[in-house]
């Protein structure tokens, strides 16, 4: 062991001397061999934590569209040339409003024949009644035949039947004078104008514009309908309040809008789902007030898909995905483990976690990417914070959990 040592002192003071003579290829060579070898790295650091337990409610989402309540394209209801145009493009209408006017002297002709006509058959009926007012003092006299008695009877009530007819084209020209002055059906904003003054407008054809109720306004959407058995389940079970009590709140963001900031409610389920895309047609009234919500505007809506329950929150960060599955890591005893963990929707920029770890495990959320199976590390205790605390809105109604969502929301 001795000589072992010697020899090798030996052999340094040689690679030394190697040096002095600038034979600097051996000297590395040599000196490999003298080195001490480095002690072995000390165990990673990570940052652990408990996960976050909350209530939340998950939300579900969709995409939908805008839609007007009411909806009607102005025809007009009598033909003749347009005289005038009552309104600004884009201007909001009351009902009753007038809109257009249609040159009204030939109808106010017409109005003016029928009530000749009809001031005539009311004479010819006067003078009729007369006649057999006499016709039957003679026949009681038995100065006339009961022929000729009969024939002024008939010819009184044709007289009468002839007032009345009269009468029927006095009010049906009334009304076609009253048409050339085309009113708004509904209140709410006018379309442009399609027609300008001195053209000729068509009966029940000539589309003159069109008024739309916009306040409130619906949002239609289409719904799955593994999602429509959800909510019936729900609403059997005392989970989800009849909607005629408690209507079922909705949230909604345009897009340009970063956060649901548009509220409203649902108040329609179609009877019958659509055989080839398996979903529903649903809708929701959405308050208008400043007519910013036009329709035919797209939006991101989300739903209130469950009541509140406990879960579990850790940084999105902490989970890994390895082929299918996704994987967070944990410490106990000092030595990283591997969990396999099922998530959930984000609640205020954490992800939940519905299985796979408890609320005692020291979940890894710094230095993951460090962390390896098996592999002893240092645990530094740090606390797990959202992003965006507070982002997420809490909904009015709770109850227990029912199935998974999209989105979810802490609870007060």
């Amino acid at each position: 062991m001795i000589q072992d040592l010697r020899r090798s002192s030996s052999f340094c003071r040689s690679v030394t001397a190697l040096a002095l003579t600038a034979q600097l290829p051996l000297l590395v060579a040599g000196l490999a061999g003298c080195a001490k070898k480095p002690p072995p790295p000390p165990p990673p650091t990570v940052v652990v934590s408990r996960p976050l337990q909350r209530k939340i409610v998950d939300w579900d989402d969709y995409v939908g569209r805008f839609v007007a309540e009411n909806s009607v394209d102005v025809r007009p209801r009598v033909s003749g040339y347009l005289q005038s145009i009552g309104f600004r493009d884009g201007q909001t209408v009351r009902k009753g409003q007038v809109l257009f006017v249609i040159d009204p002297r030939p109808y106010q002709d017409a109005l003016d024949q029928a009530r000749g006509q009809a001031a005539h058959a009311a004479s010819a009926l006067a003078n009729a009644r007369i006649e057999l007012a006499r016709a039957a003092k003679l026949l009681a006299d038995k100065a006339i035949s009961e022929e000729l008695y009969e024939t002024r009877l008939a010819t009184e009530q044709q007289a009468a039947a002839d007032l009345v007819t009269a009468q029927a084209s006095v009010a049906s020209a009334a009304l076609n004078l009253g048409f050339t002055r085309v009113t708004a059906p509904v209140t709410g904003r006018a379309s442009d104008h399609r027609i300008s003054p001195g053209n000729l407008v068509v009966q029940d054809q000539t589309i003159l514009t069109n008024v739309a109720t916009l306040d409130p306004i619906w949002f239609t959407f289409d719904a799955a309908e593994s999602y429509a058995l959800k909510y019936e389940q729900e609403r059997l079970g005392g989970v989800r309040p009849s909607s005629r009590t408690y209507p079922n709140p909705i949230e909604i963001r345009l897009q340009d809008q970063p956060n649901y900031v548009i509220h409203g409610h649902m108040d329609f389920v179609d009877n019958a789902e659509d055989t080839n895309s398996g979903t529903i047609r649903a809708r929701a009234v959405v308050p208008n007030p400043t007519l910013k919500l036009t329709p035919g505007m797209f939006g991101s809506m989300r739903l209130l898909g469950s009541g509140s329950y406990d879960a579990l929150l850790i940084p999105d960060d902490a989970v890994s995905s390895q082929q299918a599955d996704q994987i967070v890591y944990v410490v106990r005893g000092g030595v990283v483990q591997q969990r396999k963990v099922v998530t959930g929707p984000l609640v205020d920029g954490l992800r939940v976690v519905r299985q796979g770890i408890q609320p005692d495990d020291e979940v890894i959320f710094e230095g993951v990417t460090r962390a390896r199976t098996g592999q002893k590390v240092t645990a530094r205790a740090g606390q797990i914070v959202p992003p965006s605390p507070g982002a997420s809105p809490s909904p009015a109604d709770l109850a227990p959990p029912p199935s998974s969502a999209t989105f979810a929301a802490t609870t007060p």
